[in-house]
């Protein structure tokens, strides 16, 4: 089983690169995930089909999930990329028996805060639902919250084949369920997405606790007779050596980023309409927007299977030349190689990206007519589908400054496509349904070209940059 250890190298001196590409891997996969859940969740509001539920409770439950989702996503983000950053760190000094007890800790900290926000949203946010629906969405929110947490993790130890696994088979329960628990109506449906989670965080934690737990038995055979035993608690995650205040903002940038232009879609009054308690969706957005997000996963995986295999190697061919004393030929050829790299990849991106839209706007309408979405809805879908292409070229650009430990600027990015994403969908709501979608898209576009800019000067400055931070 492969973990961050792979990425360190066993070795000190080389932390800040290994740190870099374990966090680096967990912030992209981290954003990629919750398209996969929204795959669960549509194809457990699927399932009513067969058993006869009505459409409106079908809708209530998606649109219940799916703030799930969101709010677990915003809530966890600060926290998720400085797990993974102290845990690099630990097992980069040998402590990998404190990996766990960290993980618990935020696991505490996440149940504690989820907990309380969940139990007062359920309390008086829901006044009109049955005390069983407001108990399933308290349990549901803080499974989700955990389940971000493990994934993240499980993306800093590089099982992705894990990850998969997990999402398959937890969904695959949930709409097992569904089907069982049908004459339940919306409770159903939800206690079922309830199921699933919990089988989905019990997929990511084995393998977590599997790895690492012998990792801190190991560990501990070369203690003293008189030590205790691994702790299973250990708040050194939270001290103040250990904290990366740019790390927790870029974990709130991203899901705020991804989710700004769908909330103005669901609450603002021209578009939003709401559908339980105080939950809104809009209905001539979620669906177009849903359909380009799951189109352009391939590419999300594509980059990382890339950057993985190649960047990675010649990133630290160069590392190894400028510590190791390395000929001036020798460096600047494995920035070379580095550069053709991250062309190559965005390159691949750029190509899936292209195919995945042509196909989408082939088979757009029929796609759009099974959700019985009116064909007036297609230049959405074409400009959703553009929009989230280049939030993925965004995504694989963010990762390769992870890479160059640049988190200034990963902040800036960050916080310019959060305001750019608010500001312009504002407007073009403003302007009317002919301009929606193009908030994001502008968006996207702005932040991309400049983050490519700013990506290629640096790739021009490496070796100076480099020996001045020596």
């Amino acid at each position: 089983m492969v973990d961050l250890t792979f990425l360190l190298r066993g070795a000190r001196d080389r932390n800040r690169v290994g740190t870099l590409q374990a966090y680096g891997f967990a912030s992209v996969l981290a954003c990629g995930a919750w398209v996969l859940a929204l795959a669960g969740v549509l194809l457990i509001g699927v399932l009513r089909l067969p058993t006869g539920l009505p459409s409106a409770q079908a809708v209530q439950f998606q649109v219940s999930a799916i703030h799930l989702i969101a709010a677990s996503l915003m809530l966890t983000g600060p926290l998720q990329l400085h797990l993974v950053r102290y845990a690099a760190g630990r097992l980069a000094e040998g402590r990998g028996e404190a990996v766990l007890p960290g993980l618990h800790a935020v696991g505490l900290l996440v149940t504690v805060l989820a907990g309380l926000l969940g139990l007062a949203c359920a309390l008086w946010a829901f006044p009109q639902q049955t005390a069983l629906y407001r108990a399933l969405m308290l349990a549901g929110f803080v499974l989700m919250c955990h389940v971000w947490i493990a994934v993240t993790f499980l993306s800093g130890m590089r099982q992705y084949r894990a990850i998969a696994c997990a999402f398959v088979v937890g969904y695959a329960v949930a709409a097992l369920a569904a089907l069982a628990l049908r004459g339940f109506g919306l409770e159903g449906l939800l206690g079922a997405f309830v199921i699933g989670e919990l089988v989905l965080l019990a997929g990511a934690a084995i393998p977590i606790h599997r790895h690492h737990g012998s990792r801190g038995s190991q560990h501990g055979h070369g203690r003293h007779l008189g030590d205790r035993s691994p702790r299973l608690l250990s708040f050194e995650v939270f001290a103040r050596r250990h904290r990366y205040p740019s790390l927790m903002a870029i974990g709130l940038l991203y899901p705020l980023g991804i989710w700004a232009d769908k909330l103005q879609f669901w609450y603002h009054a021209g578009t939003g309409q709401p559908v339980i308690g105080p939950l809104h969706a809009s209905a001539i957005y979620d669906v177009p927007v849903f359909l380009a997000w799951l189109a352009v996963v391939p590419a999300m995986a594509v980059f990382a299977l890339r950057i993985e295999r190649e960047f990675v190697a010649h990133y630290d061919a160069f590392a190894d030349a400028v510590r190791g004393g390395g000929s001036l030929q020798r460096i600047e050829a494995a920035r070379d190689a580095m550069v053709r790299a991250v062309r190559l990849g965005l390159y691949e991106v750029v190509k899936l990206l292209a195919i995945a839209a042509l196909l989408l706007f082939a088979l757009g309408r029929p796609l759009l007519a099974l959700f019985g979405m009116a064909g007036l809805t297609l230049p959405l879908l074409h400009v959703d589908v553009v929009g989230a292409g280049l939030y993925v070229v965004l995504l694989a650009t963010l990762s390769l400054y992870f890479y160059l430990d640049r988190r200034r600027e990963i902040w800036l990015l960050g916080a310019a496509f959060v305001a750019l994403n608010v500001g312009l969908t504002q407007m073009t709501l403003a302007l009317g349904p002919a301009w929606y979608g193009y908030g994001f898209a502008f968006a996207a576009l702005i932040v991309v070209a400049i983050a490519l800019v700013l990506l290629d000067r640096r790739l021009e400055r490496l070796e100076y940059e480099t020996y001045m931070l020596q």
